[in-house]
């Protein structure tokens, strides 16, 4: 089967990469993945497969092949949407949506589930039931994740795996781990409120500007001595708005930024830490604030026996594919998923070894398209796998 699938490849090579500039210039996004859907959809019912949207239109899954003896299957998950940014690359394959762009790969990852999904629709049977999940809305927290788990299909899945780009690797590699491969990530907005006065008297006033900048450097500096080192807590402000004229107090100002935290637990008692610091920096300055925090998504922790099965797919013939990978600060709504059934994600290289690693989410970042072929072979050896659990207990001993 695995000569079947290397047959396959050679012959749709071109495909894959047509799919994938198709993708990339006519991004959608977050629960607007439209055309991008009936493009999925499309070529899957042209195999003879049957997909089935989400409720809310975008988005699908699609079995393949009979289940299992407990009715779940194996399943490959793939994100679908783009980002509100322009893209600045000169290819001729770059966004023609202004202010959207695949610069994060999610055009890549939908054209190598595709691939993987008719690929594996090529062959004359199946060692194990499959599901291929194409999930809209990753790139907004909490994430899709949280409506595909709500559709109810989780409960016909076994394990779930998935890969995710990174330009720090190059092609041909894939960077694995055991636990958290990603953190936790929450927004926090801060509204600042105040009479306003001249700045000739903020006594007879409330000083809003001040109170902002009061909350900006003290509440990240005494968070970090409320949690353990040792979690990778980081908070960090993005934005701040407040007034026009240099000699006036406004009246109303925001800031807002992002709190991430490599560990699980520590994930769980950060509102309400977050809360009581903000309350007792802003508190003495008179200042009126409301909190807006919004909890985003749990880390991505990966479980042993599904990293094991996800290496030795990767490994398959080539032994040195594998590469070490350090636990990344950014969020991942894949993790919604691991709540509920066992699974892992690893990072596809997809850098071409020379040049800049043009880093995700920046306006010129790109892949090297050898990838999309590395990562159909990695998903169609997961499937192509024999007796799964047993084989990757073994390998762990």
């Amino acid at each position: 089967m695995r000569e079947m699938i290397g047959k396959w490849l050679v012959e749709h090579r071109d495909h894959l990469v047509r799919w994938r500039r198709e993708l990339h210039r006519h991004p959608e996004l977050a629960r607007a993945e439209v055309r991008t859907t009936a493009f999925v959809e499309d070529r899957l019912k042209d195999a003879g497969l049957r997909p089935v949207r989400f409720p809310g239109g975008t988005g699908l899954y699609c079995d393949l092949g009979p289940a299992d003896a407990d009715g779940k299957r194996l399943t490959l998950r793939a994100d679908m949407d783009a980002l509100p940014m322009q893209e600045f690359n000169d290819a001729e394959y770059a966004s023609e949506v202004p202010g959207v762009a695949h610069m994060c790969g999610h055009d890549a990852h939908t054209a190598i589930l595709l691939g993987t999904g008719l690929a594996l629709a090529s062959l004359p049977s199946l060692p194990r039931g499959v599901r291929l999940l194409f999930q809209p809305a990753e790139e907004v927290m909490p994430g899709g994740a949280l409506d595909v788990i709500a559709s109810g299909i989780m409960s016909g899945v076994s394990r779930i795996f998935a890969l995710h780009c990174d330009p720090r690797l190059e092609v041909g590699k894939v960077g694995l781990r055991t636990g958290a491969i990603t953190s936790a990530a929450d927004w926090i907005e801060i509204v600042f409120s105040s009479s306003g006065g001249h700045t000739s008297r903020p006594h007879l006033t409330s000083d809003l500007v001040y109170a902002m900048g009061v909350a900006i450097t003290s509440v990240p500096a005494l968070l970090s001595r409320r949690v353990d080192p040792r979690s990778s807590t980081v908070m960090a402000w993005g934005a701040a708005r407040a007034g026009d004229a240099a000699n006036a107090i406004p009246r109303t100002g925001l800031i807002r930024g992002t709190l991430r935290t490599g560990d699980h637990s520590t994930w769980a008692l950060l509102e309400p830490l977050v809360r009581e610091i903000v309350a007792s920096v802003i508190t003495p300055t008179g200042v009126d604030y409301e909190i807006k925090y919004r909890r985003g998504v749990p880390p991505v922790i990966n479980d042993p026996v599904s990293t094991s099965i996800f290496r030795a797919a990767v490994t398959d013939g080539d032994p040195g594919a594998i590469a070490q990978t350090e636990q990344s600060g950014g969020g991942e709504d894949f993790s919604w998923y691991l709540e509920h059934v066992p699974g892992a994600m690893g990072r596809l290289g997809v850098w071409s070894g020379e040049g800049p690693q043009r880093d995700l989410h920046q306006p010129t970042f790109d892949i090297d398209e050898r990838a999309l072929e590395v990562g159909v072979r990695v998903f169609t050896n997961l499937v192509l796998q024999e007796d799964l659990d047993t084989h990757a207990l073994y390998r762990l001993g």
